[in-house]
């Protein structure tokens, strides 16, 4: 192997019709026997030009034609292939965005719903804490209208047991007033 060959190198990811990989180094090789003809070629004397074999430098030409084509196939094929990888990236960004932006959403509304969840336990609680303090309040007025009857009627009751009792005592005094004067009766006096 030469200082200008390059040994043929094949791509799996390519395809392989017709000629392959291996024409793309045989063209480069080709470019690279043309320079060293030009560079190797005999000069004209008196001038800036060189000889060259007329048909080894057009069979030269006619290789690289001919593979040109393969070259430039694989080269579109490169550039097809890059813009679908281009094209599954963005739609697989793209695809995450929405991904992302409907999980926001969701976890939006998710806490949209807790905290209005929260305000509605909240607004629950005070309705139950005001309704509990209203029946409290409801409770005491209810046994302080009840003590107060009873302590009404415990006045009257009392007040009918110190009469009772003053007119026991009057008929206790009355009695002994009696007893007293029938005493003296009994003595003479």
């Amino acid at each position: 192997m030469s200082d200008f060959e390059v040994p043929d190198v094949v791509d799996r990811h390519e395809p392989q019709r017709g000629a392959g990989r291996g024409d793309a180094i045989d063209v480069d090789s080709r470019l690279r026997q043309l320079e060293r003809m030009i560079a190797e070629a005999k000069p004209v004397p008196l001038s800036s030009s060189i000889m060259l074999g007329k048909a080894e430098a057009q069979g030269m030409v006619a290789d690289l034609r001919s593979a040109m084509p393969e070259e430039l196939r694989q080269a579109r094929w490169v550039v097809k292939e890059r813009e679908e990888v281009l094209e599954s990236a963005q739609s697989e960004a793209t695809r995450i965005i929405e991904e992302a932006r409907s999980e926001r959403a969701r976890l939006i509304s998710r806490t949209e719903v807790v905290e209005a969840a929260n305000r509605e336990a909240g607004r629950i609680v005070d309705d139950a804490q005001e309704r509990a303090r209203q029946m409290r309040l409801d409770a005491d007025d209810y046994v302080d209208g009840k003590l107060a009857n009873f302590e009404i009627v415990l006045n009257k009751t009392l007040t009918a047991v110190e009469h009772g009792r003053d007119k026991l005592r009057g008929r206790l005094h009355g009695d002994e007033l009696v007893q007293e004067l029938a005493d003296d009766d009994g003595n003479g006096v």
